[in-house]
């Protein structure tokens, strides 16, 4: 909370304006492109960070696949982690969230923004309603995020176990999957201090549709965990 009201002190005189520009976007979403929705997202999240004493140390950032309808797999460690993708990675990209964080507030217009879909993961014919329309949309061209873990870990830069079932949509679309390794990301919103901190994101070689065809989603989800561990480890 303190890292969030110095990002606003030292924007003050563009929050009034980046505030109401996100809310018009939020509730006008047809009425832009998909690169202007997230052009103005990562204006936004640059202005917040440099305000916030947050520094996104990208690498890999060649492993993007060029064309479009690839699928990002970070691990999750806070609320902050959409944020450190965005203010890094060059291509617009949505994402798929549990339905309890739908009313954070900004996190709320940010996911309008990127035509997110919020997941409940007590209904399960809404989940895999999810899956059918993430698959759809992957293989018409969109990019999306999805956290295998489920939640955060809540254990720094440690994680849980990867879940099979949210590597579905992109075996469904034969799309890359493309492995994010984050580090103390959930410094900037998860604990209480404002000292200057960088957080590392690391985008891993993508695993093309040849690499995982023969494999069951749980033994990609354990090979996406391992690759994105031997990073943390080999990066801290």
């Amino acid at each position: 909370m303190k890292r969030i009201i110095m990002m606003v002190l030292r924007n003050i005189l563009l929050v009034p304006w980046m505030w109401a520009k996100l809310c018009y976007h939020a509730s006008h979403v047809d009425k832009y492109t998909e690169e202007e929705h997230y052009r103005m997202l990562r204006f936004i999240t640059h202005r917040a960070n440099k305000g916030g004493n947050v520094t996104i140390d990208a690498h890999g950032l060649e492993n993007i696949p060029e064309e479009n309808g690839f699928m990002f797999f970070p691990n999750h460690q806070g609320l902050y982690d959409v944020l450190a993708l965005v203010d890094v990675c060059p291509k617009p990209f949505s994402v798929v969230a549990k339905k309890e964080v739908e009313n954070v507030p900004f996190l709320k217009q940010v996911f309008k923004c990127m035509k997110a879909y919020m997941m409940d993961r007590n209904d399960i014919r809404q989940s895999l309603q999810v899956i059918v329309n993430v698959t759809n949309e992957v293989k018409n061209g969109r990019n999306y995020l999805i956290f295998p873990e489920g939640t955060r870990s809540k254990m720094g830069n440690e994680m849980l176990e990867f879940k099979g079932g949210s590597f579905k949509a992109a075996t469904k679309a034969k799309c890359p999957i493309v492995p994010v390794a984050l580090i103390d990301s959930f410094k900037p919103f998860d604990t209480n201090s404002i000292a200057p901190v960088t957080v590392q994101v690391h985008f891993l070689k993508s695993l093309y549709y040849d690499d995982y065809k023969d494999m069951k989603t749980n033994d990609i989800a354990e090979l996406v965990r391992s690759q994105i561990q031997k990073t943390i480890h080999d990066s801290i």
